[in-house]
């Protein structure tokens, strides 16, 4: 049966690590793999995504849940919090507070909601109390959708192990690459009962690195991540903070992603040489 699905969140949900220069923002996602096999279910199905990477959870509930709730969706996916953990400081039960109220705004819809616990990324002992947040936070979610069951499905990423294997991350450790978004939308796609086509194409060798390999490769990722990470964070700027939302009213994925995005890009191309031609 035919429907809408809306996905709102971060990073996660917009697709940060599935680099595409072919779609919005440059990036693909788990979100457009699942709405695209939706759409080769039946092409009448319908899909938005609000996310924007590095947003934080009040900003999630105050931009893109009403948006999506107007849209009067069939499935709404919800990753938020994740950003709020890595604050240097953050109040954890304001936190669970705040992320509860927005499940119960999104269950007050009809839809059938996606929640995910967040996984236990394997980080620098200089992160651990972020790695303790983050075992607070998924058991508050995982305790949510024990409570209505009927409701929400929970996808829960912490406990699959694949994604132990570095080959699933991007470099910064922190985001899922090509193979973890693929993976990822074939497990929310099994879990929903949705017949797809994609199958999860094997890894390559690993690469063996030595002691002295592996220390210079953990320096260098704090150097090139971490701290530029918390360097935008004390200055109150994210990496999202010039972004629109990749899809923010519904498109249908049958028509193909990258040609609708094609058409925006034109359309906007030539909005702008109207606008330089009226310029006084």
């Amino acid at each position: 049966m035919a429907g809408l699905f809306v996905a709102i969140g971060d990073s996660f949900t917009e697709g940060v690590g599935d680099w595409d220069p072919r779609l919005p923002n440059g990036v693909r996602g788990w979100a457009d793999r699942v709405a695209k096999q939706l759409s080769k279910a039946d092409p009448t199905w319908r899909y938005a995504n609000l996310a924007i990477r590095s947003r934080r959870l009040g900003h999630i509930v105050e931009e893109q849940i009403e948006p999506a709730l107007t849209m009067n969706p069939d499935i709404i996916s919800f990753y938020a919090g994740g950003n709020d953990i890595l604050e240097l400081r953050k109040d954890m039960n304001r936190l669970l507070d705040d992320y509860t109220r927005a499940v119960e705004r999104l269950l007050e819809s009809g839809a059938r909601i996606l929640l995910f616990t967040g996984f236990d990324v394997p980080l620098h002992p200089l992160l651990e109390p972020f790695k303790r947040r983050n075992w607070t936070f998924n058991e508050h979610v995982r305790r949510l959708a024990r409570e209505h069951p009927e409701r929400i499905e929970l996808v829960d990423y912490w406990t699959w192990e694949v994604y132990y294997d570095r080959r699933m991350w991007d470099t910064d450790k922190l985001h899922m690459n090509r193979a973890g978004h693929r993976y990822m939308a074939i497990q929310i796609l099994n879990q929903l009962g949705i017949r797809h086509q994609l199958e999860f194409e094997p890894f390559g060798p690993r690469e063996r690195l030595g002691p002295v390999q592996l220390a210079s490769r953990e320096v260098e990722w704090v150097r090139q991540w971490v701290l530029p990470m918390f360097g935008r964070r004390m200055r109150g700027v994210t990496l999202g903070d010039a972004l629109e939302p990749r899809w923010p009213a519904p498109i249908r994925p049958a028509d193909g992603m990258k040609k609708l995005y094609r058409k925006r890009v034109r359309k906007a191309v030539r909005a702008a040489g109207r606008h330089t031609m009226n310029a006084p």
